[in-house]
């Protein structure tokens, strides 16, 4: 991708990709099913550690910490590190998926282990906007760049709260958005990366600023009784 500080902006691909993102960005919380294609390819190397020390949790720890990762080269605003965050990001993202194959297919299956789940996920997707924010504070955003990367980060956050609070009263997965055709809504999460590669990082804030904090009310409406009991 280009620098950001050489940030162009595509018009012919402007509407139809902030649409996208509109949906990408809504998804940064863990609502989602477990039979998709990308769960099946998991699933290929994650059976080898079933019985290995390695736990769920620990998988789950380093979707954390290489999340965190992501979103540090993210935040350099450099061509280098942007390519070096989007494979990291990439591969906390099938981590993401890795710690619920493993738990499911070990047995080790756990309230808490689900719950530090949700909580990791929520981290590593809102910190991925926050460091995108962050990098394209040379473009033709300018510092607007960070706020709006801040907000999307708190709007998945936000949502976090929000699934917490619902599965706390009606139990785990209560908020669980399933599968389409094999894929999963929190798949359309892998489009980020490919945007900061193709140099529409500036689209892509926009778009998760304005479609998370939207998201974000949606959720609040659907699961609203939940708030109150």
């Amino acid at each position: 991708m280009a620098q950001a500080s050489k940030a162009v902006v595509h018009p012919t691909f402007t509407l139809p990709f902030i649409c996208g993102d509109l949906f990408i960005a809504f998804l940064g919380v863990r609502t989602i099913s477990h039979n998709t294609w990308i769960h099946r390819f998991v699933t290929i190397g994650v059976r080898p550690l079933v019985n290995t020390g390695i736990t769920p949790n620990q998988i789950t720890t380093l979707r954390l910490a290489s999340g965190i990762g992501a979103a540090a080269c993210f935040a350099v605003g450099e061509e280098l590190w942007s390519i070096i965050g989007s494979g990291v990001f990439v591969l906390s993202l099938l981590l993401d998926r890795a710690d619920g194959i493993l738990a499911r297919l070990s047995g080790k299956t756990s309230p808490g282990g689900h719950k530090f789940d949700l909580i990791a996920d929520s981290l590593a997707n809102s910190l991925a906007f926050v460091g995108i924010g962050i990098g394209l504070r040379h473009s033709p955003l300018g510092e607007l760049a960070i706020p709006l990367g801040v907000v999307a980060g708190l709007a998945i956050t936000a949502v976090l709260w929000l699934v917490m609070r619902a599965e706390e009263q009606a139990g785990s997965r209560a908020a669980e958005l399933g599968s389409t055709a094999g894929f999963d809504p929190d798949d359309a999460m892998l489009a980020v990366p490919f945007a900061v590669l193709l140099g529409w990082g500036t689209e892509l804030i926009i778009a998760a600023a304005f479609g998370a904090s939207l998201f974000a009310v949606f959720f609040f409406f659907k699961f609203r009784d939940f708030l109150g009991r």
